[in-house]
């Protein structure tokens, strides 16, 4: 009890918005298929999330522009990965000084071209910590920030308590997110646990935009279906303002 209270405290002093801890009991063999055994011994995961600021996801209409595209992707990107994974690390390092191993996993960053994906799933790790949803755009969506959050987990043994249970979707009829996608990377399909990503989103089309986006600006922005998501807007005013 005492690590647990620890872990959260020290989580949120450091700028964290979202704390959880995830039992991956239910997801052994998606974990396992994902990122190996490497990932697949660890029975629990500890998962942060940073809330993104509403004046840098509002910019994401005028991603042409260079110096929107660049505000967004410096600031929704590089510092928040990087606070991420400063949190993570420090997480990992009161667990271990607590007798348990723990293995962080970076914020975002790729371990396979192929699956397009990094070791472990931080939406995942939200999702049974009981954080939010997995949306139809593949994006782990919370009652509050909507999709607005980045993730951060570290995978451990420490005894910890799992914070809640999968929240079921509250996506419903909506298909904004499908409808905002430049390549239409995004089916519509709401989440299936038996389903494969590939059933909701055409990940390999969502690369290459991001690819010749780089290639032809020098930055590669998109999020539509980050901004677009009416659970991120719900609080929102028609002048963009809380």
């Amino acid at each position: 009890m005492y690590l647990a209270e620890e872990l959260r405290t020290s989580a949120l002093w450091q700028g964290a918005d979202y704390y959880g801890v995830a039992d991956l009991a239910p997801a052994r063999d998606f974990i396992r298929a994902q990122g190996g055994e490497r990932a697949a011994r660890y029975p629990r995961a500890v998962v942060i999330g940073i809330g993104l600021q509403d004046s840098l996801v509002d910019l994401l209409p005028e991603r042409e522009d260079p110096a929107a595209a660049m505000l967004y992707r410096h600031n929704s990107y590089d510092v928040v990965n990087l606070a991420l994974d400063q949190i993570a690390l420090a997480t990992a390092n009161r667990i271990q000084r607590a007798g348990y191993a723990a293995l962080p996993v970076p914020a975002s960053k790729r371990a396979s071209d192929e699956k397009i994906a990094g070791i472990f799933s931080h939406k995942l790790a939200a999702h049974l910590a009981g954080l939010g949803w997995i949306g139809k755009s593949c994006l782990l969506v919370t009652p509050d920030h909507g999709p607005r959050v980045r993730w951060v987990s570290v995978l451990t043994d420490a005894p910890l308590q799992p914070t809640g249970s999968p929240m079921a979707e509250r996506c419903g009829t909506c298909t904004q997110c499908t409808d905002a996608c430049p390549v239409h990377a995004i089916t519509g399909r709401p989440f299936a646990e038996d389903e494969p990503r590939g059933a909701r989103l055409d990940a390999a089309a969502c690369d290459r935009y991001f690819r010749e986006l780089e290639k032809s600006r020098g930055i590669g922005v998109c999020g539509m279906c980050l901004y677009i998501c009416p659970h991120g807007r719900k609080q929102r005013g028609g002048n963009g303002t809380r």
